[in-house]
């Protein structure tokens, strides 16, 4: 990108909470916090200095199928931001340990104290159920409070492998430098893919199911949901335009009908997301006792709406428009084009010209999205996730949106 002077840079692992198993849920996120704690030529502190004294920012986060590493730096520190990152990806001391277990059991704790974010969790447990794609990314406090650090070594050392590593730059960068910093800097990478990487295969979702957690809370958090489209599916253009349609923007039905014209909740919008055979679509809502079960039956109404007439010529244009825009704006930041060269080299995604982009979405038809607001969003598919102080309201306000049996309900403390 020659009109800048900045590089983003990443180093993409495919690793996440979907390879772990019960025992080990949540050893990805604390490994990607350990990378910080030092490597073999770097301390902690050290690192915090260098990225500090470059003007630098420096960051990490864990995903359900990947782990990234990644830094903004100006184009002369390249080189300097390299060598820091490959050695914390590849050499970490995975020393400071109990430190690091006790900033990630605040981090749950104050997770816990947020159910705004939380009820997300809570619905893709209710769609997913056990399988690792139903479990927080986050993990559970006790495998984070008791894993032998044995045990975190290994887990490292079977995913942390040059042949499960991608490293994407984008911005002021030349690419054959950056071929060069990697021939230099990172052990010689294997051909076979790495040991004990296999994942469970999504499930064969069918039915849906509902999931309550009491908690003392000012609002009702209420998402619904259910599976959704792979990363990998053509029909994922005509999706982004449904969602678009439907909740993902100021204009779209649901934030207008809701919020709008009926001042029901401050936060109303619906999302997708997507893994390598499986996805998931949802809405949430946020909104006090005594409005709940009015916003519910908005939702219900647009519900039906959306199958019946998932777009106007009008809308279906608008949303192109919005996502074509959208697309290209974000394509003047080195940080998304970083990460769109990072997350779908890693995923083995075709890299698609802007051109095919757009074509893509210019091709979508409002029968594409009438079969999609038929398959993903009809009742019977639809899970339920809420938290607030009163199941009774919950299961009553939610009528007959989804067809689930009656929530699983978990107290927790106000």
């Amino acid at each position: 990108m020659p009109s800048v002077r900045s590089v983003s840079l990443g180093f993409w692992i495919g690793t996440g909470s979907r390879g772990e198993s019960d025992d080990e849920a949540g050893l990805s996120h604390l490994i990607e916090h350990l990378l910080f704690k030092g490597s073999s030529k770097y301390a902690s502190l050290e690192i915090d200095q260098i990225f500090d004294a470059m003007g630098a920012e420096l960051n990490a986060g864990t995903g359900k199928e990947t782990t990234s590493v990644y830094a903004r730096v100006i184009d002369d520190h390249v080189d300097t931001a390299f060598d820091v990152i490959a050695d914390m990806v590849f050499q970490p001391a995975l020393e400071d340990v109990e430190p690091e277990r006790a900033v990630i059991l605040e981090e749950i704790a104050m997770y816990e104290d947020d159910p705004q974010e939380k009820v997300f969790d809570v619905l893709g447990e209710a769609v997913f159920g056990e399988h690792p794609l139903g479990r927080a990314i986050i993990g559970r406090a006790d495998v984070v409070a008791g894993v032998p650090v044995p045990e975190i070594a290994r887990f490292y050392g079977s995913r942390y492998l040059p042949s499960n590593v991608v490293i994407a730059a984008a911005g002021a960068v030349d690419h054959d430098a950056i071929v060069a910093l990697a021939a230099e800097r990172i052990p010689a990478a294997g051909t076979s893919h790495p040991a004990g990487l296999a994942v469970a295969p999504a499930p064969a979702l069918s039915g849906a199911r509902r999931r309550f957690e009491r908690k003392d809370t000012e609002q009702f958090h209420v998402c619904l949901g259910g599976p959704g489209l792979s990363r990998h599916d053509d029909r994922r253009f005509a999706l982004r335009v449904l969602d678009n349609i439907f909740g993902g923007t100021s204009s779209s039905r649901l934030f207008q009908e809701v919020r709008e014209q009926r001042g029901l909740a401050y936060a109303v919008y619906s999302f997708t997301g997507a893994f390598q055979d499986s996805g998931q679509i949802g809405l949430y809502v946020g909104t006090r006792s005594e409005n709940l079960a009015e916003a519910l039956s908005v939702v219900e109404v647009e519900l039906e709406r959306m199958r019946r007439e998932p777009a106007t010529a009008e809308e279906l244009l608008r949303a192109k428009e919005n996502l074509k825009g959208r697309i290209v704006l974000a394509l003047e930041s080195t940080g998304a084009r970083m990460n769109r060269l990072g997350s779908e080299v890693l995923a083995g995604a075709p890299l698609l010209s802007l051109d095919e982009v757009v074509r893509r979405i210019d091709a979508v038809t409002i029968d594409d999205l009438a079969a999609l607001a038929d398959s993903l969003w009809s009742s019977e598919h639809l899970s339920a996730a809420g938290i607030g102080p009163d199941e009774a309201r919950f299961e009553q306000s939610l009528g007959a949106i989804a067809a689930a049996a009656p929530a699983a309900g978990v107290e927790a403390a106000g």
